[in-house]
This record gives structure tokens, sequence and C-alpha cells, in this order.
């Protein structure tokens, strides 16, 4: 058990995901249940250095829960990766009475936190991205969204790719993982789907397309993840090589954006309420992840160390189920 926890702080940091809100609301709402007075830290660690802050209550993160972004807002902080950044946070929340810190974002974000609870301000990571690729949890704020937005802008594209016997190939979000583009690729039913994780031979993508061609189909998407890149030269390759007419589409930042699914707002709300339970107690220096249907916690050292394997079996559910 550690010190008895007065004043806590909350801060999103890294890229916005659909679902922070949501869970800046919970935080915000557990700890004032618990006695507990919330301080709320704009731009991430760059306002933590820049005392950036101020005091939230109720009525701080009412009618949010609905909205996309973060009201908190995001940025970039340089000056916290080095070792005299991380002291002059600790002593910025030594001076500003924050015992406990709720860092909502992605791995850097988690490895900042580690840093500061090794300094002696606990802090709890809250896994909040897109793209879904942090090891120490099965689910990320903001994966369920953007692969609903990804799976709404394909569908769109597949209308005029139909119109005019197409090939359309959509980059979708994900800088090192496939996790965006194997499920929105399944949803909408692509004919191939390329992902960092796995190599891919173009050649015989190309192959697959003339195969199915012959079946009678005429227009087909390609989905490819933003970590591969080259989407195109992809189209290029598939048009000078099959005949058919390719376009190339990146998604881009509009995968960020929207109201969150109920999955994402559900999900954040268990999550904002589990690491303010743990700050609570005085325990710091853990990441809340799920692990199947259960909010879980880890030391963030273990978390980090973790390595998230990716899901072979529905990729090949993907392939065999698009001839």
């Amino acid at each position: 058990m550690g010190k008895t926890v007065k004043t806590i702080g909350v801060l999103t940091s890294g890229g916005d995901a659909p679902g922070m809100n949501a869970a800046v609301r919970a935080v915000v709402r557990t700890a004032i249940f618990n006695g507990i007075k919330v301080i709320g830290i704009r731009r991430g660690y760059n306002g933590l250095l820049n005392g950036d802050m101020f005091e939230m209550n109720l009525r701080s993160v009412s009618d949010i829960i609905q909205r996309g972004g973060t009201i908190l807002y995001t940025a970039r902080c340089l000056e916290f990766k080095e070792p005299a950044g991380v002291e002059k946070a600790k002593n910025i929340c030594i001076e500003s009475g924050i015992d406990g810190l709720v860092v909502i974002g992605g791995d850097g974000s988690f490895r900042g936190a580690r840093d500061l609870s090794n300094l002696g301000i606990p802090c709890v990571g809250i896994p909040g991205t897109i793209d879904n690729d942090i090891s120490s949890t099965d689910y990320t704020i903001g994966y369920d969204t953007a692969m609903n937005t990804a799976v709404e802008m394909v569908d769109k594209i597949r209308d005029t790719a139909q119109s005019h016997d197409r090939c359309s190939v959509v980059e979708v979000m994900g800088r090192h993982a496939g996790h965006i583009a194997l499920n929105a690729g399944i949803a909408c039913g692509a004919t191939c789907i390329i992902v960092p994780e796995l190599p891919f031979d173009l050649d015989e993508m190309i192959m697959k397309i003339k195969r199915i061609q012959k079946t009678g189909k005429e227009h087909f998407i390609v989905i490819v993840a933003e970590g591969v890149g080259n989407v195109s030269k992809i189209a290029e390759e598939i048009e000078a090589k099959t005949g058919i007419e390719s376009r190339a589409t990146i998604l881009g930042h509009v995968q960020r954006g929207g109201s969150p699914t109920v999955r994402d707002r559900v999900i954040a709300s268990q999550m904002g309420y589990h690491a303010v339970s743990l700050l609570k107690q005085g325990i710091g220096n853990r990441v809340v992840g799920m692990r199947g249907n259960d909010i879980v916690d880890y030391d963030i050292n273990e978390g980090l160390a973790m390595v998230k394997p990716f899901d072979k079996q529905l990729y090949q559910i993907a392939d065999e189920i698009s001839i």
C-alpha cells in the first residue's frame, strides 16, 4: 500500500484516438466519487512541463463521451525524452501536489510514464491508439471506431470501383501493425490484404486477381496497411499486368476522427475506472489492458517487453474466402 492519494493528474499523449474523452471522463468521475482531486493536463507531457494545467470537476467532462479527439489535446514532447525533462516533470508534480498520474496513449507515452514512476510519481497507463499495436493488451481505445470508419470509407470506394470495373488499392492506418487492414479487409470483402507482419509477393497477388477475374468478377479491392505503403506503385503494377484500371486511395487521418463506437466508449470507461482504482491504492508503474473480456494491469516494464502476435489464422481465413 502506497501513500494516500489526494490529487491525481490526467493527460492524453501521442496520436489522438476516439474514446480518449470517454476515458478522461471515467478518470475524473471515478476520482471525484472517491474524494480525489483531479488536475487536467493539456497537450500531454508538453503541458506538464509548461504548467498548462487546470482543476477538473464533474461538469468538466459533461457531454464529451460522444466526442472524438481529446478535450485535453495532445502533443509530442522531445524534452520529456531526456532525463532532465523527466526530472523537471517530477518536480512540477510535487510542486502542484499531484500524487499520481493517468497517462492515456501508446507505447511512447507509457515509456514516459515508466520514467516518471521511477522517480517516485506513481503513473498508470491506459492504451489509447487506433492501431491496436500495444503488446500488453488485446484491445486499445479507438481501434473499433477506426475500423468502422475504414470500412465505411471503403464501402463508398467500392461503389465507384464497381461502377467503373476498377481495382481500388486502399491504404488504411497501421504504421507497424496490420490489425486495421486485416479486419477492415475481411469486413469489406477485399480480394487481397497486405500487412507489415507478413511478406507479400506482388506478382502472386496479381495472379490471384487474374484467376478471380476469370470467374466473372470485374472490380476489386486491395487493402494495404500504412506500414507497407507504396499504394500508388501497387496500383500501377496491377493495371500494367492485368489491364484493370486501378486507383490508389489513402484514407489518412479521417480514421482518427469521429464519434467513438459503443465498444470504445465502454472499454475506455472501464479502463479509466481501473486506472483510478490503482492510484487510489498508491499503486503506480502499471499499464491497464484487456485480456479476453477482462480489464487487467501489468507492470509497465513487463508490458513494454511483451510481443503482440498477429492473427495468422484470421489472415488465412481472409485469403481463402476472397476467391
